[in-house]
């Protein structure tokens, strides 16, 4: 059983970027480049284990409190993470895209958490940009990065723009629970993120990094997602068994929310004049 830190170790504030959608090729001899020596991270659909999206009330538009599935061990308590994040980082980027000021601050927590921001776009949910930090920061400060960041600076994709807006989905992730796995196996898909350093073949130190949820979408096994991360974080020789067994792995659990433009419009309607999309929001849910 790994050593368990309830965050990552202090560290030089680090981003993060989200690989994309499609399967990569496993083999020995395919490659997935870096981003730049950023560490590469696919955010694709909740996985078991996961928390369950925060679902719209259609009667009022209110967004229901998230809590654990029925039948766990923490049914009954709430998460950190809430639909009210998800929105806040709506407000930031609709602003950002009209010119208005930014949004005052918001009443959830501003503790201090590692988090990643998720774009996705249409209704396949395609990957629209994905970045984060593994370097704790205070909510409301780090969403207001990240949102910006993840959505016009994922170099892998132009930036988004004020006509994508009703298509997008946005997701938040709150990283917790940090372990040190004692090898490369000590993890369960579909249950831990995990985040790998490893020597390159040039003798460069490298990382990578899953959220919980990407090896069950993926249908992968835990070779091959440790092979896929090592892909994507630029290690291009041969994969070996015995190379596996250098990687220093942590695994780590996230909290995750997702609401679509639909549902922030719906929870923010009363900040909106006449009807119209593109009046600026009042912010007078916020103290």
């Amino acid at each position: 059983m790994g050593k368990r830190r309830c965050v990552p170790p202090l560290e030089p504030k680090l981003a993060a970027g989200c690989c994309g959608v499609k399967k990569p090729k496993l083999s020995g001899s395919g490659t997935h480049n870096g981003n730049n020596g950023r560490e590469n991270v696919s955010d694709l659909t909740l996985g078991p284990g996961n928390s369950p999206i925060t679902r719209m009330n259609p009667t009022s538009g209110a967004l229901s409190p998230l809590t654990r599935p029925n039948g766990t061990a923490n049914s009954t308590k709430n998460l950190v993470v809430t639909a009210e994040m998800c929105c806040y980082c709506f407000d930031v980027l609709y602003c950002h895209l009209y010119g208005f000021p930014q949004p005052r601050l918001p009443r959830f927590t501003n503790d201090p958490y590692p988090l990643f921001v998720t774009w996705k776009t249409g209704r396949d949910k395609r990957l629209r940009g994905c970045i984060g930090t593994f370097s704790a920061m205070n909510l409301h400060s780090g969403l207001r990065e990240y949102t910006l960041t993840s959505a016009l600076k994922d170099s892998r994709f132009p930036p988004l723009t004020r006509e994508e807006l009703p298509k997008l989905f946005c997701s938040v992730s709150l990283l917790t629970n940090f372990e040190d796995a004692s090898d490369y196996l000590d993890w369960e898909v579909g249950i831990h993120g995990i985040r790998i350093e490893f020597i390159n073949e040039k003798g460069v130190k490298r990382t990578a990094t899953y959220l919980p949820e990407v090896a069950k979408e993926q249908d992968w096994d835990q070779i091959q997602t440790i092979d896929s991360l090592l892909r994507k974080g630029g290690f291009k020789a041969p994969i070996t068994n015995d190379f596996r067994k250098t990687i220093k792995l942590t695994r780590y659990r996230s909290e995750k929310v997702t609401i679509s433009y639909a549902e922030y419009m719906a929870s923010r309607q009363h900040c909106f004049q006449n009807g119209t999309l593109h009046a600026p929001p009042l912010y007078n849910h916020y103290s």
